[in-house]
């Protein structure tokens, strides 16, 4: 019994992980500029929306986790709501056409705004998921 939660807790905490990851790796790809390279340098504009993204990201993988009673649903559920988050990126970025210059140029107020918006999306839904 313990060995089969043990199995199943290291399953679903290296699958949040890796869809974690794969979130990080594909909201890079759909933003207009190279976040890393921003952050490398000092951007800290781009690191608090990258943040932002991330963690509300990941409320929702732990929602997930805690509300879905098969794997499958998990996951199925994980990649609704990082179209969630790009779709808030998307949104916003639309809302305010300067987001990614202002990203790009450092603007930390401006990244802040995106990093909390991020979160509210995050949290409201992992709450949906509950």
């Amino acid at each position: 019994m313990v060995l089969q939660q043990l199995y199943a807790y290291l399953i679903h905490l290296l699958a949040g992980l890796a869809v974690v990851g794969a979130f990080v790796a594909v909201y890079l790809h759909v933003t207009p500029f190279r976040e890393l390279h921003l952050i490398h340098n000092g951007g800290a504009a781009a690191a608090l929306s990258l943040s932002g993204a991330t963690l509300g990201f990941a409320l929702t993988v732990a929602s997930s986790i805690l509300h879905n009673d098969t794997f499958l649903m998990f996951l199925f559920w994980a990649a609704c709501s990082a179209a969630v988050q790009v779709c808030a990126y998307a949104f916003v970025a639309r809302l305010l056409p300067s987001l990614n210059a202002a990203l790009e140029n450092n603007n930390v107020a401006m990244g802040g705004l995106m990093g909390v918006v991020s979160l509210v999306v995050g949290t409201i839904n992992a709450a949906a998921l509950s």
